[in-house]
């Protein structure tokens, strides 16, 4: 079985829970929610193959975990990158974790920091939390502490729990001029994306 970070799948789980899924999606999930894997698979399959990128998503998770199926990393990299490319955001996010750890695919920061921005862009902690990594690492992106604590800051924001304490970590380097910066750049950020703090 293949571990994601539990983050990932909880919010997995709260998207899942949405009523704006397909009626088949949500008998998927119910499935998926009870252990009854082949049930999920067998709800979310016509799906994927349809093209739906919620059932896409489904099934790369599936592949991805060994849940009902064999774990098989080529197909969940086929069903998560056909998901991300149509703007999936937790495909996106699994994507990139694919790319972070060379699974189906040669090892890639850059790849990584591609997907991982393009999910966090949509509200995805835990991709918020990878970009506010690799910034302050400096692995798939130049080295920027102000870019790496405006991420943990907007995770923070969106209820991410383990976000403050990397922040205030990072802080400790930084200068008050860049802290007010990255606060700043933050603040505009959520400024531009209130749909996705009034869910929380």
């Amino acid at each position: 079985m293949r571990i994601y970070p539990a983050a990932v799948l909880t919010v997995f789980a709260l998207l899942l829970s949405s009523s704006s899924w397909s009626a088949d999606f949500a008998k998927g999930q119910a499935a998926y929610d009870t252990g009854d894997y082949e049930a999920a698979r067998l709800e979310w399959q016509p799906l994927a193959d349809e093209g739906d990128a919620d059932g896409q998503f489904g099934i790369g998770l599936l592949y991805a975990s060994g849940y009902g199926v064999p774990l098989d990393d080529d197909q969940a990299f086929k069903w998560y990158s056909l998901a991300a490319e149509q703007g999936h955001p937790d495909a996106q996010c699994n994507l990139a974790v694919m790319h972070a750890n060379g699974w189906s695919v040669p090892q890639s920061d850059e790849l990584a920091f591609k997907w991982y921005s393009l999910a966090a862009e949509q509200g995805v902690t835990p991709a918020q939390i990878s970009l506010g990594r690799m910034y302050s690492g400096g692995f798939g992106a130049a080295q920027d502490d102000v870019q790496a604590h405006m991420w943990f800051t907007i995770a923070t924001e969106l209820g991410d729990l383990g976000a403050p304490s990397k922040r205030d970590v990072l802080a400790g380097r930084m200068s008050a001029t860049d802290i007010s910066a990255a606060d700043t750049l933050a603040n505009t950020w959520m400024e531009q994306h209130q749909n996705l703090l009034a869910k929380q």
